[in-house]
């Protein structure tokens, strides 16, 4: 495993060794050893799985309390991957990181606590995995404006593409009026 930290502080691109042959390809998606070695050293306490269709565009979302790390990864399809650090005490904050992800390059994002997390979907049938290191509060789940323009985000629409949200990404709060963490 090879992994790379990004240019927000915590947040880190994992490569897994891919052991190929004539039947296909084995790697570890997980070792705590090998993450903690790399100084991701967290228990996750739930996994959550989501298909998309080409053009959902799903966050940014973060939670105020119970506040969770991820760990996220393509199962099938391709996103555009895009993290907000909300911490006031970071350097990066109210910067943004996007990364692609994609079902052959096999690679994971590591977001830290204090992150608010969304994707595009590029692909139909796109399968996002996420581990968390905390559990589902939807009594303090938080949504950050997907298109505020302070995010400085380009999501890669085409040309005159309305991404497909949800009522709830529909209402994100811009980064000036959202919660954020110390």
């Amino acid at each position: 495993m090879r992994s790379m930290p990004l240019s927000l502080p915590g947040a880190v691109l994992i490569e897994p060794t891919v052991y190929g042959d004539a039947r296909g390809a084995f790697f570890e998606a997980w070792n705590e050893r090998t993450f903690a070695a790399s100084g991701i050293d967290v228990r996750f306490v739930q996994e959550n799985v989501s298909v998309s269709r080409r053009h959902v565009l799903r966050g940014l979302h973060y939670q105020v309390s119970q506040v969770q790390g991820k760990l996220i990864r393509v199962l099938a399809g391709a996103v555009f991957d895009v993290i907000v650090d909300l911490r006031r005490s970071s350097p990066g904050f109210g910067r943004s990181l996007s990364v692609q992800l994609d079902e052959r390059e096999h690679r994971s994002l590591w977001v830290p606590a204090g992150f608010a997390h969304g994707f595009l979907a590029l692909a139909d049938d796109t399968h996002v995995q996420y581990k968390v290191t905390d559990f589902w509060a939807p009594q303090a789940e938080r949504t950050l404006a997907w298109n505020d323009p302070a995010l400085g985000i380009h999501w890669p629409l085409p040309t005159g593409t309305e991404p497909v949200l949800s009522e709830k990404d529909q209402r994100g709060q811009m980064l000036a009026q959202a919660e954020t963490f110390p």
